[in-house]
């Protein structure tokens, strides 16, 4: 018999189906869900190059989206699951919205502002902080953003290379 899953490998699962999402239109593989008493009320997944826009990111859709599900700005009450460690711009709209807790499933040591370069979701200055849940489904996480990055150097190294001369 399998192993029961927890709620929060559950909605992490669903995390990682939004990013492959974002996969499909060769963006880099982030996704993020947003539940409310155990719905997912807000989904999102990368689709900066799609949308030509810096502000398409996973994380920020999903809030949009739940802000306009709850009727109101303020996220209490949620918990946000996303498969790669938020960026400023996304910490800062998790702290705007008020949101309690969430759940990252891979860490970003380039750009991550949850732990990994400083840590705006449990800044004590702030009149908000989140309780930060890190490395669920991480393996899983970590891989397929590896796993994109490795076939995009490939890709770039083929660009580069010269054709191959015909014998002759």
């Amino acid at each position: 018999m399998a192993a029961r899953l927890t709620a929060e490998e559950k909605y992490m699962r669903a995390a990682v189906r939004e990013a492959k999402k974002a996969l499909a239109l060769g963006e880099v593989p982030i996704g993020c869900v947003i539940v409310y008493e155990d719905r997912i009320i807000g989904r999102g997944y990368n689709r900066r190059m799609t949308d030509h826009s810096a502000l398409a990111h996973a994380e920020i859709t999903a809030i949009r989206k739940a802000c306009h599900r709850m009727g109101d700005w303020r996220l209490e009450g949620c918990d946000l699951y996303v498969t790669l460690e938020p960026c400023p711009m996304c910490a800062g709209a998790i702290v705007q919205a008020r949101i309690p807790r969430v759940f990252i499933g891979s860490m970003n040591p380039k750009a991550g502002c949850a732990g990994s370069v400083c840590n705006l979701l449990e800044e004590k200055g702030f009149n908000h902080q989140a309780q930060v849940e890190r490395g669920i489904l991480g393996e899983a996480c970590s891989r397929m953003l590896s796993d994109f990055f490795r076939e995009l150097r490939r890709k770039k190294k083929e660009r580069k290379e010269p054709a191959e001369e015909p014998a002759g």
